[in-house]
């Protein structure tokens, strides 16, 4: 891959684990995912952002109230 198609880190400097422990609330990827990011080949890392998405939970447009 080149540079302009590499997959980019996705921390956000929100590092903190959620209350199960399991997941990063600022990036969504778990502690391995974290420490073995720089070692991992690029489509490792497009496995990892895959599996992000799948588990960040879906919002919804909050509704106001008047």
């Amino acid at each position: 891959m080149t540079p302009s198609t590499s997959v980019a880190n996705p921390c956000i400097n929100i590092c903190r684990m959620d209350q199960a422990g399991k997941y990063c609330q600022g990036c969504g990827r778990t502690l391995v995912e974290i420490g073995r990011w720089e070692q991992m080949t690029e489509p490792e890392r497009a496995e990892v952002m895959a599996a992000v998405s799948a588990r960040r939970p879906r919002r919804s447009v909050p509704v106001s109230c008047a």
